[in-house]
């Protein structure tokens, strides 16, 4: 029987066992490892795609479709459009294949991605840096393929490619490790999703096989409600990975009737998934490739007992989006909260506030600059591993007087727009302060030398998870006389509780105070 006369699943399934033969010739089998999850949960397997060649699935399907070009093929070349891993793929096929071939990525792509698509190709890859967007670059690409006739590879919504990626899959049946109670997909344009659910239902049928998106491009969840794939009007890029516009036809068609469930999770759920991969395995995942797993602790509690397959299916993180990541998650993972709080402006009365309210909580944020005579509104991000302390705080500032309001990613906030008016001072003197990261630090600090008619007037400080933490303070004195005396009782290096304290030096105390 002629093969595209079959059903689009039965034609998948064969090619996912021609692909055996091909793929394994530009790269090996990944491990897959456990990931043990403290204080219990799901039995958690995790498919290590970032151990890969190019640090992602996609170098499968690229291989695979590009080995079955004919020579009259290879012979115009080939192109392509991508955000990363599949160009690294077309690269590492290209070189070992002896095939020119043309990459066309959108401008933002990070400098590794690209860097990593000219090593896998050495001489035999073009990289073209066109638009802002995957769609921007596919156009471009498009545009190339009718100019010059080269092949145009698909990063998804090719029969090829998706038989690829589910070369994936058949080394987890073969790794016998299952069968597993529900597998967790990472969705983008649907290849991997599609390839992969096939051969496990194919294999496993009572296996639950839910795709996972971002909350912010939830394309084959859109598509699957239309009946038909359908365009996005907003698309959310932190999982760059997976940022697509609208699902792939031929993934679509497969992925509708293989998956059981379709999950989304947020930018905030998958950097915590990103730091337990870190914690648990030591590897360092790209946030589309750790969405499987921030899908998996969303639901830990109904997932206890069960046994559970993720696939880690990309490592390709610029080194910067590691900060950021980072910065948005509390050094013990747990509940966060910002509030701005109101106090009167008196000597004594912020270390007043810290002694009568935040008890049990974790200062990670805190953010003040003076600009009223009468009144303080310093604003404090607070964590706690137990979520009901965080919660219980509004009711003990109610209780104590004080008026609150949320701040919680407020945009000023989040970008430190810390406000100060230089024309209230009277004797002011900022200080560098590195303390000894550890609960209470900062308290200790201001109840020994914010004393007297010593007044807080800035402080800049946020936890970075080091030893170390660092603050800018600002303390305001009624006469020089006083300032100076408190810079007198201050040692400049190694005292208790700190190992650095030094004044800003008088240009940089201008330039903070409008001078």
């Amino acid at each position: 029987m002629d093969r595209e006369a079959l059903p689009l699943d039965r034609r998948l399934r064969q090619e996912i066992l021609f692909a055996r033969e091909r793929v394994y010739r530009f790269a090996g089998a990944t491990p897959l490892e456990q990931l043990v999850l403290p204080g219990g949960g799901p039995e958690i397997w995790v498919k290590r795609e970032d151990l890969s060649p190019v640090k992602a699935y996609k170098w499968r399907g690229a291989c695979n479709r590009m080995a079955v070009l004919t020579p009259a093929e290879a012979a115009r070349g080939v192109v392509t459009a991508s955000a990363g891993n599949h160009a690294q793929g077309v690269a590492l096929a290209a070189r070992t294949l002896g095939i020119r071939a043309r990459i066309y990525m959108p401008r933002p792509t990070p400098r590794i991605k690209q860097a990593a698509v000219r090593h896998h190709g050495g001489e035999w890859v073009e990289i073209h840096l066109a638009g802002d967007s995957y769609d921007d670059a596919v156009t471009a690409a498009r545009e190339d393929e009718q100019a010059t006739r080269a092949v145009y590879i698909h990063a998804y919504d090719d029969l090829q490619v998706m038989a690829g990626q589910g070369t994936l899959a058949d080394e987890i049946i073969l790794s016998g490790k299952g069968p597993f109670d529900a597998v967790y997909l990472q969705i983008g344009g649907g290849g991997m999703a599609a390839g992969v659910s096939t051969w496990l239902k194919t294999h496993w049928p009572q296996t639950r096989v839910v795709g996972v998106e971002g909350s912010g491009q939830a394309c084959m969840k859109a598509a699957i409600a239309a009946g038909q794939p359908v365009p996005l009007e907003h698309l959310d890029l932190f999982c760059d990975g997976t940022a697509v516009r609208k699902a792939g036809e031929l993934p679509f068609q497969i992925c509708r009737d293989t998956l059981d469930a379709m999950e989304t999770v947020t930018n905030a759920e998958v950097s915590q998934a990103i730091r337990t991969l870190w914690e648990g395995l030591r590897c360092v995942a790209e946030p589309a490739g750790a969405m499987g797993l921030a899908a998996v602790l969303k639901h830990r509690e109904a997932l206890a007992g069960k046994r559970v397959l993720v696939v880690l299916c990309g490592a390709n993180i610029d080194f910067l989006q590691l900060g950021v990541i980072a910065q948005s998650l509390d050094s013990a993972g747990s509940a966060s909260r910002t509030l701005r709080i109101h106090i009167p402006e008196l000597p004594g009365m912020m270390v007043g506030l810290l002694d009568s309210c935040f008890e049990g909580l974790n200062i990670t944020d805190f953010q003040y600059g003076k600009t009223d005579s009468g009144a303080a509104r310093p604003v404090f991000t607070v964590t706690a591993e137990d979520p009901a302390r965080v919660e219980a705080l509004p009711a003990r500032l109610a209780a104590g007087g004080f008026e609150w309001q949320d701040l919680t990613d407020a945009p000023d906030v989040v970008f430190r727009a810390i406000p100060l008016r230089g024309d209230l001072l009277q004797y002011p003197v900022f200080l560098r302060l590195d303390f000894y990261e550890r609960p209470g630090a900062l308290h200790d600090f201001l109840g020994r030398y914010l004393t007297g008619n010593a007044n807080l007037c800035y402080f800049n400080y946020r936890q970075s998870g080091e030893r170390i933490g660092r603050a800018l303070i600002g303390l305001d004195f009624p006469s020089s006389y006083e300032r100076d005396a408190l810079l007198m009782t201050i040692p400049p290096s190694h005292g208790e509780g700190y190992r650095g304290c030094e004044p800003l030096d008088p240009a940089a105390q201008q330039r903070l105070v409008g001078g």
